[in-house]
């Protein structure tokens, strides 16, 4: 691949991931028949999804995106803090 491709397939899935993460978050704020189960069931489902999008970004997914989205699901359902999963 050349390098204009390679930067417009990146520009494209940096737009699924954002796109991933606001919708999971609008669900997990919103959704008034989502469960405390099913947020954090929903929150490891789009971790599965962005690491499909970027293999090697596991741990960028843990520190930036995972935090935002268990901090929606830590003020809907009133819990002090959600304990990492792994």
């Amino acid at each position: 691949m050349e390098a204009e491709e390679l930067l417009r397939d990146e520009a494209h899935r940096l737009r699924r991931l954002r796109l991933l993460v606001d919708v999971t978050a609008q669900m997990l704020a919103e959704d008034d028949l989502l469960t405390f189960c099913e947020g954090l069931r929903l929150i490891e489902a789009a971790r599965t999804a962005a690491l499909r999008l970027f293999p090697d970004k596991q741990e960028t997914f843990d520190l930036i995106i995972r935090p935002r989205l268990e901090r929606i699901v830590s003020e809907r359902f009133q819990v002090p803090a959600i304990a990492p999963l792994n």
